[in-house]
């Protein structure tokens, strides 16, 4: 096959990995990325649609083939590696049989990044690695005698039976077992025993299809290599109540940690009610009439930029202006622009942290003692009050406006009273008046983290106990301290001699698993 992206009457069957979408193959993301038609082999690669698939993308079951036919790119997605224990040999047959050309894109297998994500070696010193299929091969006897790693498939209902007759068959009873469910994605869970332990060690493990059997001595590898599990904030499900354009880096950051993050947006931006007076900023920032502008938050230089788009304006027009940010995120918005802020606060990223850095007005160097700052309709009166009081005139202009958000989906505002979050990061007074408007109280179980001492006060004024305080008002330093926080938690249980739980299965009627 050409190694051209097809562009009509074509399938390509796409291994989509063991689970973890990261895993994807680039050349699997490039077909979904063009793909017309995609059929999925399991509920649970959906995700992967809203990742790399087109807007629109069709959702075929049935006869692909016929659809292939018709014309266009039909990618049918296959769990772990299409020609690994796979079941698509008869669909590529049909393929060649109607003569549509086809693909087959290789998947990482479960087999190798499970173990890799449960910190167990493939091989050690056997050089011998063995996987099989429960559901179609069960010569236990003749697998009792593999001498390195032996990974079962299909076995988790019968693991107790099993471990019986590889003893049967020669393996000594102490041999080291580790079952791992959910392999490479936050629900991954995994229980190391050994064959002659497996019934007790399983009784109440709570594993679920699809899982893994691991047999043998670098399962015992675990406990120095386990990388993945031991996460600070592995398996937590966090809310994030914020917008959806503000809340992307602090979510990549939470899933760096382990964490799943939800975001619910509790504030929606809208332009302003007139946008007269925003047309006269942008004038007068073209014609001279300010030496500052001031942004005090991302949005607001998104509504500037807009307004610069709308009027064929670029970067260029804040030539021979002093730009000044609250803060990275605001700072970071304006390098994207192509703007390079001239001041930020060297201590704290807020108003007052602002204007301490603030120079005061002087008629000798400034020849304008004029401020424009392009603020949301709630803003405080701090900055203009420190600018004034260092002789510079505001013009202080309605850039945008926060409304209330619409609540979310029920089962969301049952989860978050219900204890189903484990944490919820609070980046705003605001954002804590909003969510408990339009989804109730968070759980008592919930961890509460806030991004500094105003947002801890609103907090506590809706009768919220306050777990979590980051040490600079920043959302990347609000998911570090929550991420050192769940690394307390976790080695406190494991001091303990106790299995580490997440804060949502401490709550009355949550589902234990193993102790």
């Amino acid at each position: 096959m050409s190694s051209d992206s097809p562009t009509s009457g074509f399938v390509a069957f796409v291994g989509a990995g063991p689970g973890d979408p990261n895993l994807l193959t680039l050349r699997a993301a490039e077909l979904l990325g063009k793909a017309d038609a995609v059929v999925l082999d399991e509920e649970a690669q959906a995700p992967l649609l809203a990742h790399h698939c087109r807007e629109g993308v069709e959702i075929v079951e049935g006869d692909f083939v016929k659809r292939a036919k018709a014309g266009g790119l039909v990618v049918r997605l296959c769990a772990g590696d299409p020609m690994l224990f796979s079941s698509i040999i008869e669909e590529v047959a049909a393929c060649a049989a109607a003569e549509v050309d086809f693909e087959i894109v290789p998947g990482v297998p479960p087999a190798t990044a499970v173990l890799t994500y449960a910190g167990i070696p493939a091989a050690t010193s056997v050089p011998e690695f063995r996987i099989v299929d429960a559901a179609q091969d069960q010569d236990w006897a003749a697998h009792a005698a593999c001498r390195g790693t032996l990974v079962i498939y299909h076995g988790l209902g019968d693991a107790v039976t099993i471990g019986k007759a590889l003893i049967a068959g020669g393996k000594p009873d102490t041999t080291p077992v580790a079952v791992s469910s959910g392999g490479t994605t936050t629900e991954q869970y995994t229980v190391v025993s050994s064959l002659g332990r497996l019934q007790a060690d399983l009784k109440h493990a709570g594993f679920t299809e699809p899982a893994l059997i691991v047999v043998g001595e670098a399962v015992t590898l675990r406990d120095k290599l386990s990388w993945f599990e031991t996460k600070p904030l592995f398996g937590w499900r966090v809310l994030v109540p914020r917008t959806k354009e503000q809340s992307r880096s602090l979510s990549d950051q939470l899933v760096a940690y382990g964490a799943v993050p939800e975001e619910v947006p509790t504030i929606s931006v809208e332009p302003p009610r007139t946008p007269q007076q925003m047309d006269r900023a942008i004038k007068g920032l073209v014609t001279g009439r300010y030496e500052w502008v001031a942004f005090t938050s991302a949005n607001a230089v998104k509504a500037v930029r807009e307004k610069f788009e709308e009027y064929g304006l670029d970067a260029r027009a804040f030539a021979g202006l002093k730009v000044a940010a609250v803060g990275d995120a605001t700072a970071q918005a304006l390098v994207e622009f192509g703007v390079k802020p001239d001041l930020l606060p060297s201590g704290e990223q807020s108003s007052e942290g602002l204007v301490a850095e603030w120079p005061p007005y002087d008629s000798m160097l400034d020849p304008i003692n004029r401020v424009l700052l392009p603020r949301a309709d709630i803003s405080t009166d701090t900055l203009v009050a420190g600018l004034t009081e260092l002789g510079w005139e505001c013009d202080d202009v309605t850039a945008y406006r926060t409304v209330r958000a619409a609540p979310p989906p029920a089962p969301i505002r049952e989860a978050i009273k219900g204890g189903g979050f484990d944490a919820v990061l609070f980046t705003s007074s605001s954002t804590v008046r909003n969510l408990v408007g339009i989804a109730g109280k968070p759980h008592n179980v919930t961890v509460i983290a806030v991004i500094g001492p105003q947002t801890a006060k609103t907090a506590e004024e809706f009768g919220l106990r306050v777990d979590v305080m980051a040490d600079k008002p920043s959302a990347s330093a609000l998911a570090a301290a929550v991420a050192q926080y769940g690394a307390k938690q976790r080695q406190a249980a494991l001091a303990a001699g106790d299995t580490p739980r997440r804060p949502s299965q401490n709550r009355r009627g949550a589902r234990r698993r193993g102790k």
